[in-house]
């Protein structure tokens, strides 16, 4: 079974102390819906387009486990507390087996 996998990219970070909330609770559903942090917050190098702020990368045993843990209600709480003024590029993506 390919894994599947979260993939955020944050063009731009206005102010990082208003994300603590969503971090919080992203953790919590990340971990109930299975999923493992594999980057976050590490160094970045930019080619193309540049963009070196925060790259999240989330893996899943499974593409539809992704899937069902973005759509959890865990999950959907933890968007909510996301802020406004934050630019994010938010993806799920299905691995090669």
């Amino acid at each position: 079974m390919a894994k599947g996998y979260w993939v955020s990219v944050y063009p731009a970070i206005f102010d990082p102390e208003r994300l603590t909330d969503y971090n919080e609770l992203a953790g919590l559903a990340v971990r109930a819906g299975g999923g493992r942090v594999l980057s976050n917050f590490g160094r970045v190098v930019a080619h193309e387009a540049g963009i070196t702020e925060r790259v999240v990368l989330i893996e899943f045993d499974g593409f539809e486990q992704a899937v069902a843990a973005y759509e959890s209600e865990a999950y959907q709480k933890a968007l909510v507390a996301l802020p406004d003024g934050f630019e994010r590029d938010f993806r799920i993506v299905e691995g090669i087996d």
